[in-house]
């Protein structure tokens, strides 16, 4: 008994060491694996979140996409970079993609950003780029699951892109062309004195949008008004406008519609004026970028901006603050799209409540999303097309009363119309394939 009782407790006390060495074992391994969770954690947490700009950076529009990119990369860092970042400590980081205003070479930058593994890409302008990024995405997400790219389109305008041609993964925050246009003549058709319309647009698909529906809308609201002449020209390759002026001259149009952009806006304006023609010019692009200075006292009164935020008097001390921070590091720029800020907030928005940054997740949690910009503006992403739906203001180029002027020219934009988002929800004819996950 006595030897037994000896070999048994040989055999407990190499139990209880044999245990005590597999508990050791097993605390080791989770130390260790909360030591490699926390490593990671802590390297991910100090990884950036990485957001394409693709616009042009260099050419004829160069103007307009580098503005762009500062009011971007500012509200980057003035919202969240400087406020410790987002998910936990990660800062946002604007990668620019320069497709110089080119439909091939927005391919070519759309390569390089999958293979840079950017899968957020804000672009804005140009329809015509905007629908070939539209569908080179939907055709790169068809054939790479798991790896999709989403499109933050902040001002190409061209309604197909909500309508025919809507998609899962485009979400546009600009009102399109359709939707101003409703807006712009009704304003138009309120001034008595109009009875003869010029238009004149950029030969390709907004300016033909803004062309057809300026008349259609016109014609159902103020049939007395004549459309006098109706023309397109190549988009940034007139150098000189005289010769259109000339044409607008003699139809004897009381006031000129355009939808031009860029230096095309700039040196059509400046030809209409320089030729002594004194009528309105109701447009969707006529200010900052150069276009405000250039025009200077001469557009006092005569340029009429149709647009998506409020411009003076600025509507809160929040986008006072935004607006003077930005002055102070960009002395030498505007805020010509305060739409890229909403964007983002949006955006980062849907990032936060879905705790990821995958395009696929975001999507969802934009779908129907309701905002308030820093402005105070109710803003609503219709789901069902992924149209955004805002405020839309008609501002006119004065120096009166005028708190933030435009290219440091004194002159400026101030508001003399509105109307609120309920009233600017339009019908739509998308019918959108929606990915399964």
């Amino acid at each position: 008994m006595s030897l037994n009782r000896s070999l048994y407790h040989s055999q407990a006390k190499k139990n209880r060491l044999g245990s005590q060495y597999s508990l050791r074992k097993i605390a080791s391994a989770t130390i260790g694996a909360v030591a490699c969770a926390f490593s990671l954690t802590a390297v991910n947490a100090q990884e950036p979140i990485r957001l394409g700009f693709m616009d042009p950076l260099s050419g004829t529009f160069a103007s307009v996409g580098t503005s762009g990119l500062n009011v971007l990369e500012f509200a980057a860092d003035y919202f969240y970079n400087s406020k410790g970042g987002i998910l936990g400590g990660r800062m946002i980081e604007i990668v620019p993609l320069d497709n110089k205003q080119s439909p091939t070479e927005t391919q070519l930058q759309f390569r390089r950003a999958v293979s840079e593994e950017l899968r957020i890409i804000f672009q804005g302008n140009s329809s015509a780029v905007a629908n070939t990024l539209n569908q080179t995405i939907a055709k790169h997400n068809r054939r790479n699951a798991g790896q999709e790219v989403l499109q933050i389109n902040y001002a190409a305008v061209d309604p197909i892109l909500t309508n025919e041609e809507c998609s899962f993964w485009h979400f546009r925050f600009d009102a399109h062309a359709i939707m101003k246009l409703d807006v712009l003549t009704d304003f138009m058709a309120m001034n008595d004195e109009l009875s003869s319309v010029y238009i004149i647009g950029q030969d390709y698909s907004f300016g033909q949008v803004v062309a057809d529906n300026t008349i259609r809308l016109l014609g159902e609201k103020r049939p007395d008004i004549k459309i006098v002449g109706n023309e397109f020209h190549p988009i940034g390759q007139v150098k000189d406008f005289t010769p259109y002026v000339t044409k607008i001259a003699s139809s004897g149009a009381d006031a000129v519609v355009t939808g031009n952009f860029g230096a095309d806006m700039v040196s059509l304006a400046r030809s209409i004026i320089d030729s002594g023609l004194d009528v309105p010019i109701y447009t969707f692009y006529a200010a900052y970028d150069g276009i405000t200075a250039t025009l200077g006292a001469d557009g006092k009164d005569r340029i009429r901006l149709i647009h998506t935020d409020r411009a003076n008097p600025l509507a809160s001390d929040e986008r006072r603050e935004f607006y003077r921070a930005f002055k102070a590091k960009h002395p030498d720029s505007d805020i010509t799209q305060s739409r890229l800020a909403n964007a983002l907030m949006m955006v980062v928005q849907a990032m936060e409540q879905a705790q990821s940054t995958d395009p696929y997740d975001i999507a969802v949690q934009l779908e129907d999303m309701r905002f308030t910009s820093i402005a105070g503006d109710e803003l609503w992403m219709r789901g069902e097309d992924h149209q955004l739906f805002q405020p839309l203001y008609i501002s006119k180029q004065t120096d009166e009363g005028i708190e933030f002027d435009a290219d440091n020219s004194g002159f400026g934009l101030f508001t003399e119309y509105e109307v609120g988002t309920e009233e600017t929800i339009t019908d739509h004819s998308c019918r959108m394939r929606r990915p399964r996950r």
